[in-house]
């Protein structure tokens, strides 16, 4: 297993540390240019469509999704473990300055996810039963229609079913394990085999009871987390301003913080914003395009301007909260770790990614209750996470190997989501931080090769 850790580690350390950096924001500025900014235009637009239709009763959609259950089953996906232990070992390893990485990465990540929704629309697929089905694999094979094509969307769909289908699984109901295990103390096996038997029932009804669980769940749970999150900033109110500042100066000076040289605590900060941001809001990994795809709309542009939502949601809201709860609470005058403290500082006092938030809330909320709140919010997190990546990670496994392998596909997928609770946190993280890079790469080359298409619908709407 440790041998294993470390190929892990070395291949994320390449692809994180350099090719994403350059890939993600690189691929962000490209469509934000293009589109004369989409994420900012249309931003009003897509909130004026997003919350004012929300409903937790959507229609049953012949064929089809709502525009919100699709959205719905896309921030299920991105809200999950990525916004509370993601975000917390962003802040662990880079500082509290990784955080600013993670809003540059979400907002240049909003215009590549509208990119990556308009695309699913455009080439999507209609199935016999009257489903869409759509996401990387159909508007790459779209854009190379030879045998570069077949093994671009290949490669895609591989890394995608080990990515969402397994190791994602396992990296949720690792957390959920760690937290409830903290909490109240529940072994690993037993958190596993609940997480892995509610799951199951949810995957045999298929696209639409993910999304009709979904749209009941994330709203409910966002808000819980939120005014959790609220009630501490608001008993550290007077610490915000000491919290902002941080974000901001560590972002540019980490190493006053996390320790080494500048170049090398500056390259940490970056890439942890870079690899934990592409994590939690997912823009340019390929999976929110599938949901996307389902969504019955009048037009493309307008389920781009809704996926665009789903990041700003995810990452300057959500993921924001716990940011600021964590900093003002652990970093900031009177915290354990106001004086600053690197890692190997922080795991000898028994400060990790898994309990960094339960320790951050039980500072004020009192240490059973703290803990506790952590652990029922991460559990829904995770478990509406698990139930869009296992839809993600089946269209490309059907793509793969066709429907008659789908009941294989969801033995193997309970069976990751019970190993994750058993296994190791860092080599989870690592297989899934890994696995997440690859995706990457087939699907930014797709999104380029059509910028054109995406371009043509984000430039009509100012005419």
């Amino acid at each position: 297993m440790q041998n294993v850790l470390e190929t892990v580690q070395k291949i994320n350390f390449y692809l994180s540390d350099y090719v994403l950096v350059f890939l993600l924001v690189g691929i962000g500025i490209y469509f934000s240019i293009r589109t004369r900014f989409v994420q900012v235009r249309c931003f009003g637009e897509g909130m004026k469509k997003v919350f004012g239709s929300i409903s937790l009763h959507g229609k049953q959609q012949e064929g089809g999704l709502s525009s919100f259950q699709a959205l719905a089953t896309a921030v299920a996906a991105q809200v999950g473990t990525g916004n509370i232990v993601g975000a917390c070992g962003a802040i662990l390893i880079g500082g509290p300055g990784a955080i600013f990485w993670m809003w540059i990465i979400a907002f240049f990540g909003m215009a590549t996810i509208y990119a990556e929704a308009v695309l699913a629309q455009e080439t999507r697929e209609v199935h016999d039963d009257g489903t869409f089905h759509g996401g990387p694999v159909f508007y790459i094979r779209t854009a190379f229609r030879g045998t570069f094509g077949r093994f671009l969307a290949g490669f895609f769909a591989i890394a995608a079913v080990l990515a969402l289908g397994f190791m994602g699984a396992m990296v949720q109901s690792n957390a959920i394990s760690e937290t409830c295990r903290t909490a109240f103390g529940f072994p690993g096996w037993s958190v596993g085999a609940a997480a892995a038997f509610c799951s199951a029932l949810v995957f045999l009804g298929g696209a639409r009871r993910v999304a009709a669980v979904a749209e009941k769940l994330v709203p409910l749970m966002a808000l819980l987390y939120i005014l959790g999150c609220l009630f501490i900033l608001f008993q550290r109110l007077e610490h915000l301003p000491e919290t902002f500042g941080m974000i901001f100066h560590y972002a540019f000076f980490p190493h006053a913080i996390i320790g080494g040289s500048f170049g090398t605590a500056l390259k940490i900060a970056v890439s942890q914003g870079v690899k934990r941001g592409l994590f939690s809001n997912e823009a340019g990994m390929g999976s929110t395009p599938h949901a996307h795809a389902m969504a019955k709309v009048s037009s493309p542009h307008e389920q781009g301007v809704v996926a665009m939502i789903g990041v700003f949601v995810d990452t300057f809201i959500v993921l924001t909260m716990t940011a600021l709860v964590v900093i003002s609470t652990l970093y900031a005058s009177g915290g354990i770790l106001a004086d600053g403290a690197a890692l190997a500082d922080s795991a000898k006092a028994g400060i990790t990614k898994s309990n960094m938030a339960q320790l951050a809330f039980s500072s004020i909320l009192g240490e059973s209750f703290g803990a506790s709140f952590v652990a029922v919010c991460l559990f829904f997190f995770a478990f509406s996470t698990i139930l869009s990546w296992n839809l993600f990670g089946k269209i490309n496994f059907t793509y793969l190997f066709g429907k008659r392998a789908v009941p294989l596909y969801s033995i193997l997928a309970s069976g990751f989501i019970f190993l994750g609770a058993c296994l190791s946190n860092e080599l989870v993280w690592e297989l899934t931080d890994m696995f997440n890079n690859l995706m990457v790469l087939p699907n930014v080359v797709g999104l380029f090769a059509l910028s054109s298409l995406v371009v043509h619908h984000a430039r009509n709407r100012l005419k």
